[in-house]
């Protein structure tokens, strides 16, 4: 017989809650579901980007790990092809890509702010936040939302998209696989192969506090000066 494991600790004391949910509310914005915080926050950064659909993440790499995978699963690159990306920027990216079953390459290429995943339509943008940022054309275009970025939740990410069958999927992997309206016991809740990689409610009320204060054009703070040689990195742990 299925019995559901309740929170161990009951309803929590204020004391042992995160604030940011209360703050919400104060400030005027109204959900009865923590989860709708989660959709709240992914419609005003697509608002803000210019794109139809955003799905939030854990942070940007697994962002962009979800974005490669989802590719994968489309056909639209098969497992083992040759993913191009600049030689100067952050460790994590071609770690993505080795985890996701590409291969990665690299280009001297200066950038600021944004970059993309050749010949994917994935774009790492993980230190551009701007108005109208979203890059067109059914990009896969991830966000990060790490302490050092303008919106510095803590850590947590953003998978812009025009695709509207982009976004019903990676929201489904984004979370175990699982359509969160449905209840947990129910037998079909479950909808395909997913990855523990999503953003807690907390922690995008903290995103759309953060965005309230935060101006709205912004200039890149990243380029190509900012990131170590990868390649080196890499080629000295054995990839």
């Amino acid at each position: 017989e299925y019995s559901y494991n309740a929170n161990i600790l009951g309803d929590m004391s204020i004391e042992k809650e995160r604030p940011e949910l209360d703050r919400l509310k104060e400030l005027g914005y109204e959900f009865d579901d923590a989860r709708d915080v989660v959709d709240i926050f992914e419609k005003k950064v697509a608002k803000f980007a210019g794109c139809k659909y955003a799905v939030t993440t854990d942070c940007c790499s697994h962002g962009l790990f979800l974005s490669l995978k989802y590719v994968q699963r489309k056909m639209e690159l098969v497992r083992g092809e040759v993913i191009t990306i600049p030689r100067r920027t952050y460790i994590s990216v071609p770690m993505q890509i080795e985890h996701a079953d590409f291969t990665f390459d690299w280009e001297d290429l200066d950038w600021s702010g944004i970059y993309q995943l050749k010949p994917t339509r994935v774009w790492d943008s993980a230190t551009r936040w701007t108005e109208g940022m979203y890059v067109g054309g059914d990009a896969l275009q991830v966000i990060s939302f790490q302490f050092k970025k303008r919106i510095p939740i803590g850590k947590g990410g953003i998978i812009l998209t025009d695709d509207e069958e982009a976004y019903n999927m990676l929201k489904l992997m984004s979370y175990d696989g699982r359509d969160l309206p449905l209840a947990y016991d129910d037998p079909n809740h479950v909808k395909t192969l997913g990855y523990h990689m999503y953003m807690t409610p907390e922690d995008a009320a903290r995103g759309i506090i953060l965005m309230d204060m935060t101006p709205t054009i912004n200039e890149d703070i990243c380029d190509t000066t900012n990131y170590l040689d990868v390649e080196e990195i890499m080629k000295n742990i054995g990839y």
